[in-house]
């Protein structure tokens, strides 16, 4: 496990990170989702692609890295970025799971691999809007622990940056991003995913014009029991294919 020091917007941020197979010519970077950390990645996929050099990291504000700004995806993309030109590494393959997915997505590597992703917006069921709306007519009166009471289970116990962060994010309609993309797409997705359902992947995979997409058995972490299968069409559709 390594560190690297990053400056973006005049401020400094500590990137943990770790690499596996460091010798290996190609590289793929593996990001993780909201409230996640570059552990579970490294679980799932640590002992395959032999071929490649697997970048962990854990992104700003999760796990070991620290985050001193209001960002949005587009942010973590850049800074994503400069980390990635500062270790010296140029990826051929971004791998994003959920949030970790939009950030691979803008990285504009030759081969992107979407593990239930997020981006496109679904529609809230009624319970979530009747909180939002008595939310927004507490919070003038300053109640205390109003946002530990109304807000979702994935922003609680945050610093004031990562749940600003966290409002930025959660609703962004990245359905143009995915349209404009020109990677050679792998989507992944768990059939019974609640967080970011299948039509939200079958979506994104007619949104991506050259993409391959595989609804697996499982939920919003099916890939912790797919990963081999997962590992093999990476492989078969993404080794040296450093223009798809």
């Amino acid at each position: 496990m390594a560190s690297k020091e990053i400056r973006y917007a005049k401020e400094r941020f500590q990137l943990s990170y770790e690499l596996v197979n460091p010798d290996q010519k190609e590289a793929i970077v593996i990001l993780h989702g909201w409230g996640s950390n570059k552990a579970i990645m490294k679980q799932a996929f640590g002992k395959v692609l032999p071929t490649y050099t697997h970048i962990y990291l854990d992104m700003p504000g999760f796990g070991k890295s620290s985050n001193p700004l209001i960002l949005d995806t587009s942010a973590y993309a850049e800074i994503v970025a400069l980390f990635l030109e500062a270790i010296g590494r140029k990826p051929t393959i971004a791998m994003g799971h959920s949030f970790g997915g939009k950030v691979a997505t803008l990285l504009a590597t030759p081969c992107l691999v979407l593990l239930s992703s997020a981006g496109v917006i679904t529609q809230k069921p009624w319970s979530v809007k009747v909180k939002i709306a008595t939310f927004k007519l507490l919070k003038p009166l300053g109640m205390k622990r109003i946002r530990e009471l109304f807000v979702s289970p994935d922003a609680q116990g945050m610093s004031h940056e990562m749940y600003e962060t966290f409002k930025c994010v959660v609703d962004e309609d990245f359905e143009a991003e995915f349209a404009q993309s020109r990677s050679k797409a792998l989507c992944f997705w768990g059939r019974e995913d609640t967080a970011t359902p299948l039509y939200t992947g079958e979506k994104i995979a007619t949104l991506i014009e050259d993409s391959h997409f595989y609804p697996l058995e499982g939920d919003h972490y099916f890939f912790l029991k797919h990963y081999e299968m997962i590992a093999q069409e990476i492989t078969t559709h993404c080794k040296g294919h450093h223009t798809c």
